[in-house]
């Protein structure tokens, strides 16, 4: 907490004065580069401050003022403004409309490849780069070297040497900080630098915004510190999150796909609640229809049992998913059908614990063989804990698909109380009976699935890549761009005022 007053001398007669304010108490302190007027007179004092303080800071209202008015003498009046008040307190402006129609150069840093890895957030950072080049903005895109192409959608995209992830060989990880990378990042002069986290490229996007003097965001996408248990050591998540602290610390702004891993990272320490935005949720409803229903895919995914009832599961399939509790759940309805659609590392496991059971895995399906898949099943189910956003669940949801998910993570962002029973269900993680029940309601009616399905439909048309986009866009970006101009005022100040001093400008030349 940091104390901080002003005071204003005012000399005024000694008859009886009155003192008018006419300044709207969120923009009482204004920056030194804004003008406050004064106009006096012998009979009152008014003080104005113009309509439109662009550099002045905006506070939350919960903070509280004291003002204090002590006279010493007769002539003598002087004004303080006690305040205390919280760095995490102080909100982003909106920078001027009319530099937002202005072209941006944006380079991203995206790590695994949004191109060749198969991941959750590959359908958002295509669809983000898409939009941003709609809008007429130059964007650059640094990933791993693995499949990429020279552009997509006219950005330039830069391969950086990979190598496995120790933990988890299908993942690859780059510094993306050698010379060729730095010097088409400098040429290219980015306004802003974007880069994905938690993993290794994310301190290269760091150190050359440094380097560079450029804002950067970070978007959080997956929560290394829950699936650390699973992988490797215990004791390793302490270091990870410090490693995250580290990393959203040294960001002007953090991307969150969901409340939940919001809270988590502020909990951490690792952002102030001022400097963390949501990524708001998008789906391509065209490509993720009811429509795609197709009689053949629901014979390929019921093992040629097209008749019972299906149940579908589309996702990685990684140990951290949870896709053991399956099996539990899935013997207590021998009367229906699961398929996995998705590959991973556990998928050999999941395959030999599904032994004698009718169960089918796919492997990989993608285009139209994959929106076939979705809306030819009957109940969508996820167990996973560990979802930062879930965006399988509201491809599902727009397929007019049901879904049955753990409410953890980021799904209650997607299915919160109010509607759930409407678009779908949440059951308690890790409870198999809560699972089986809201899976067994659904399976048995078909009346209430086709009701549930369509309203989930109709919720999932509210999410627009396009929108979501120009909020980042617009609005995030624009907030980074500020918290970093401040952020460099707060270190070029004092150094700003020890020339001044040293070499102090004649008045005269003022």
């Amino acid at each position: 907490m940091t104390r901080s007053s002003l005071s204003i001398n005012l000399c005024l007669p000694s008859t009886t004065t009155t003192t008018t304010n006419t300044c709207s108490s969120s923009v009482t302190t204004c920056s030194s580069s804004s003008r406050c007027s004064f106009v006096t007179s012998s009979v009152s004092v008014a003080v104005t401050c113009p309509r439109r303080l662009p550099i002045c800071l905006n506070r939350k209202k919960s903070r509280r003022e004291q003002v204090v008015v002590s006279a010493s003498g007769s002539d003598d009046m002087t004004i303080t403004e006690v305040r205390e008040e919280d760095e995490s307190d102080l909100e982003a402006p909106l920078l001027d409309p009319e530099s937002l129609s202005k072209p941006r150069r944006i380079a991203l840093f995206v790590e695994p490849s949004p191109f060749a890895y198969v991941s959750g957030y590959k359908n958002r950072f295509q669809n983000f780069i898409r939009y941003l080049r709609e809008m007429g903005d130059e964007v650059i895109v640094v990933t791993t070297h693995e499949g990429v192409p020279e552009e997509f959608y006219g950005a330039k995209v830069i391969g950086s040497r990979s190598f496995p992830c120790p933990y988890y060989q299908k993942v690859p990880l780059s510094l993306a900080l050698s010379p060729r990378i730095i010097s088409e990042i400098a040429r290219f002069k980015p306004d802003i630098i974007h880069a994905s986290s938690p993993g290794i490229m994310v301190f290269g996007a760091l150190a050359i915004a440094k380097m560079l003097s450029v804002p950067i965001v970070m978007s959080y996408h997956t929560h290394v510190p829950v699936y650390i248990p699973r992988y490797t050591f215990s004791w390793l998540v302490k270091p990870m999150w410090s490693i995250i602290r580290f990393l959203h610390r040294a960001a002007d702004l953090t991307l969150v796909p969901s409340a939940a891993i919001g809270k988590d990272l502020i909990a951490a320490g690792a952002t102030a609640a001022n400097q963390l935005r949501l990524w708001n949720k998008g789906v391509d409803s065209e490509s993720f229809n009811p429509r795609f229903r197709s009689q053949e895919m629901r014979i390929r995914l019921s093992n040629g049992e097209p008749e019972k009832p299906l149940v579908i599961h589309v996702g990685r399939i990684g140990v951290e998913k949870s896709l053991e509790l399956l099996k539990s759940v899935m013997d207590k309805l021998p009367e229906a059908r699961i398929a996995f659609i998705g590959d991973g590392p556990y998928r050999a496991d999941l395959e030999k614990l599904f032994t004698g059971m009718p169960a089918v895995f796919t492997g990989m399906l993608q285009g139209e063989e994959l929106s076939q898949a979705y809306a030819s099943g009957d109940v969508f189910v996820m167990p996973s804990e560990s979802e930062t956003l879930g965006l399988v669940v509201l491809e599902a949801m727009a397929s007019g698909l049901p879904v049955v998910a753990a409410r953890a993570g980021g799904i209650p962002d997607i299915i919160p109380e109010d509607l759930e029973g409407k678009t779908g269900f949440l059951f308690n993680p890790g409870d198999i009976e809560d699972c089986v029940t809201k899976l067994r309601t659904l399976l048995h009616d078909s009346e209430m699935r086709e009701i549930i399905g369509k309203a989930a439909r109709e919720e999932t048309e509210k999410y627009d890549w396009r929108a979501a986009t120009t909020k980042i866009r617009n609005e995030q970006y624009s907030a980074a761009i500020w918290f970093w101009r401040k952020k460099k005022a707060q270190v070029l100040g004092p150094v700003s005022w020890l020339v001044k001093r040293l070499f102090p400008v004649p008045e005269g030349n003022v």
